[in-house]
């Protein structure tokens, strides 16, 4: 139900909808939405970390790397480094964080 719940959320929403899917002892698994113009600003990753689209396309950037991600396509995020992404289209990811 997570997907569905941020799909719903993001009809009302002016920014990216993140909800947990699932999480342990040390990891856990966002589903990020976004619609098409949305920006997760700025931040860092304080834990190792992917981003995986699974529909639509966002732009993952840093200050010196720019990473046009498609459908099924991923990203590994390194620890500490500033980042953003935006969304190219109506999209859903999957942001994994952890060992």
């Amino acid at each position: 139900m997570t997907i569905k719940q941020v799909k719903e959320k993001l009809k009302t929403s002016k920014g990216p909808v993140a909800l947990s899917l699932h999480q342990g002892s040390g990891f856990k698994t966002l589903v990020m939405g976004f619609n098409k113009g949305m920006i997760l600003k700025e931040h860092k990753a304080h834990l190792k970390s992917k981003l995986t689209v699974l529909e639509g396309a966002v732009i993952y950037q840093e200050k010196d790397r720019e990473v046009t991600l498609n459908k099924y396509e991923e990203v590994d995020i390194p620890l500490e480094v500033t980042h953003w992404v935006e969304a190219l289209e109506d999209s859903l990811c999957l942001l994994t964080q952890g060992n």
